[in-house]
């Protein structure tokens, strides 16, 4: 007997609940966490991946958004001025490859976040001003393939 193949996507483990934002906190969606109970997703957190602790400081692209970091041309700093964009990269990295492994072509991530924001990032002044812009582990995603979009498209 075959076992059955199911279509898995990747998603923002602080969406289902995992207490792994820079605060300690999550952003837990019953969807979401439904999805991963079903065994229809897994969770990933980028900085956590990259290394970073949680709790941790906030961080933002500075100069550009996650394809400018990607290509080198941008940067990720916490509000403490410190360059976290290796552990960004790194993150996003190791998120790809358990979204390859898994076979997934989507992925639900949190939006707004330096990570996983789809269509708006903050915009590097830690002033809570939001801007049209990709996160870094979503651009790479994108850039291979993988579909993106936010926890606020469920709606």
């Amino acid at each position: 007997m075959q076992k059955e193949l199911k279509y898995v996507k990747i998603v923002s483990a602080c969406l289902m609940g995992c207490e792994c934002r820079y605060d300690q906190k999550d952003n837990k969606v019953d969807e979401i966490e439904q999805l991963v109970k079903d065994g229809k997703a897994i969770p990933v957190c980028p900085e956590q991946l990259g290394g970073l602790p949680t709790p941790r400081n906030p961080a933002e692209i500075v100069n550009g958004d996650g394809f400018d970091v990607l290509d080198g041309t941008a940067k990720v700093i916490d509000n403490q001025g410190n360059d976290v964009t290796e552990q960004f990269l790194q993150g996003a990295r190791q998120a790809l490859r358990m979204a390859q492994a898994a076979g997934a072509e989507e992925a639900i991530l949190k939006e707004r976040s330096p990570s996983c924001g789809s269509a708006l990032v903050y915009d590097g002044t830690f002033s809570k001003t939001k801007r049209e812009g990709t996160g870094v582990t979503a651009a790479l995603l994108l850039r291979h393939g993988i579909f993106v979009r936010s926890e606020e498209s469920l709606d």
